[in-house]
């Protein structure tokens, strides 16, 4: 939906700050159920599997988003960040420090 009036555009603000508060509301939910800190899930991913979620309620194989999202079997849904090694940091000084 497009609209070019002013209270349009303050209703889609509206709903996109509502859905994001929701969206946060159940990361946070997963993370606590998975027993994580909160920036170790995805909110992308989670967003990406609301679809797989209502097809699995659809069906009857889910009733619960956030036991959903932390069940093992679902882990390929992508929604816990994969741990990265730390940047190395590039020393530019004249004489570097061996390592």
């Amino acid at each position: 939906m497009w609209t070019g009036s002013i209270n349009g555009v303050k209703l889609q603000v509206w709903a996109t700050w509502l859905f994001y508060a929701v969206l946060i509301d159940l990361a946070d939910a997963v993370a606590d159920e998975l027993s994580l800190p909160f920036d170790r899930i995805s909110l992308e991913m989670i967003f990406r599997g609301l679809y797989h979620f209502s097809v699995a309620y659809d069906k009857g194989k889910a009733d619960d988003p956030v036991k959903y999202f932390a069940a093992p079997e679902n882990q390929d849904l992508g929604i816990v960040k994969a741990l990265r090694k730390p940047v190395s940091r590039l020393d530019l000084s004249p004489f570097p420090a061996p390592s």
